[in-house]
């Protein structure tokens, strides 16, 4: 079987010195990956029992359409939603668009003119800076009057608690914290470090709302923010949640009044969660959470399977080789441009979807350089399918994600371990 599989990889364009690198990394790895799947069983577990508590039928599946009244799926799938990561209340809906607009409606609902909000864990990614005004923009939270403060991490990534201690003060109402790196290289922030870091901003100001950005890292964990204090937590569906089948969609977790607010904002004073059609996407809402767990592990090992990789070649990769693991992203720094568009070149020729197709940089919406993607998915922008990304500029890293199977996962990264050996932009001899 060992040759078969070889002789397919060199079908697909993996040669044999490629190959066998690969094969010795992944050796190594069998230890980690086993507990990789321990996780995903009782994160699969979690699911299904929020599944049976909640009665979850076949007539859940049935489509809604125009004010979406009584949709018994869609108010299942929110208690569903609510029981599984650890809430009182969740808002579940297609009429999020994306994560940047469900961090958008979680701000701008629970935020008020004269309120400031206070990120201490550095910038914020790239799209938020629009919205909340750091870039001018229109409807920013700076037009309404909400100000903006931030505490970076120090240089060794830890919190910098006596300049957070400082930030806070009379007018600080929300703390979002971003789980994720964006397109920096900082650690990923562990559930255990959210919860210290939310225990010292209550203990300054009990009532702030601690948000937490929680997009890449849902079902990484055996736990999730809300479990260690958070009173928001805020996800897109085309991540990992959606499992790779929800096609469009957002959500929202929380404390009750958090989240009625968003659902207030969202549609309509007076309406609020009593309305939206859920338009026939809501079975694959439900299959994808179901398939979420064991999804997320196979993404999970195709970037530790990068980080090995690409860090035995010299690299510098975040996290590192060995670290734990608190979100499904891995960034690789190449410090060369060239070397940077031949990983995302390998990672698009590795696609189900497009795989003919060329990843060039261009000017995205939201973004303040060239941004190179590569993703040929069956749902557009879904970063748990597998794809990479990030600004053209120094360091030139690219960060990689998804992959809704392990083995396709590390397909893509042996494709882009071939493109730059084509190209003598690594030796693996």
């Amino acid at each position: 079987m060992s040759q078969l599989l070889e002789k397919k990889y060199e079908e697909l364009g993996i040669s044999k010195k490629v190959y066998e690198f690969g094969e010795c990394v992944e050796a190594e790895l069998k230890e980690r990956f086993e507990q990789i799947d321990s996780n995903a069983e009782f994160n699969q577990m979690k699911v299904i029992a929020a599944m049976q508590k909640n009665r979850v039928s076949a007539e859940c599946f049935n489509i809604s359409s125009g004010y979406g009244y009584n949709d018994m799926g869609r108010d299942t799938l929110e208690h569903v939603y609510a029981d599984c990561f650890g809430g009182e209340d969740a808002l579940v809906r297609p009429q999020i668009t994306c994560g940047t607009h469900a961090l958008a409606l979680a701000l701008m609902s629970n935020l008020r003119p004269g309120d400031e909000l206070l990120s201490p864990v550095g910038k914020p990614y790239d799209t938020l800076e629009e919205v909340i005004g750091i870039r001018p923009s229109k409807g920013s939270l700076a037009e309404y009057g909400i100000t903006y403060a931030q505490v970076d991490l120090l240089a060794d990534g830890s919190f910098d608690y006596d300049g957070i201690k400082k930030a806070i003060n009379e007018k600080t109402r929300l703390v979002t914290i971003q789980r994720s790196k964006g397109y920096a290289t900082r650690p990923t922030l562990s559930v255990e470090r959210i919860g210290e870091l939310i225990a010292f901003v209550k203990s300054i100001k009990p009532d702030v709302i601690c948000m937490v950005d929680n997009c890449y890292g849902e079902f990484v964990e055996d736990r999730e923010p809300l479990s260690v204090g958070a009173d928001m937590m805020v996800g897109s569906l085309i991540k990992n949640p959606g499992g790779g089948l929800a096609p469009i969609g957002g959500y929202i977790v929380g404390k009750k009044e958090c989240v009625e607010n968003a659902a207030y904002r969202l549609t309509s004073p007076g309406l609020g969660k009593e309305v939206g059609a859920s338009l026939g996407v809501i079975q694959s809402f439900y299959q994808g959470l179901f398939l979420a767990p064991s999804v997320v592990s196979g993404a999970l090992k195709g970037a530790i399977f990068a980080a090995n990789i690409y860090e035995k070649l010299g690299f510098k990769v975040v996290p590192n080789g060995t670290e734990s693991r608190h979100d499904i992203i891995q960034a690789v720094e190449f410090g060369n441009k060239d070397a940077m568009i031949a990983f995302c070149e390998g990672i698009q020729a590795a696609a189900p979807v497009d795989s003919y197709v060329t990843p060039e940089p261009w000017a995205m919406p939201g973004y303040d350089s060239d941004v190179i993607m590569a993703a040929g998915a069956f749902v557009q922008g879904s970063s748990i399918e597998l794809s990479a990304d990030g600004p053209v500029k120094p360091p030139y890293a690219v960060y990689f994600q998804g992959g809704l199977t392990w083995y396709h996962a590390k397909l893509g990264i042996l494709m882009s371990l071939q493109k730059l050996y084509e190209r003598n932009l690594v030796n693996i001899d």
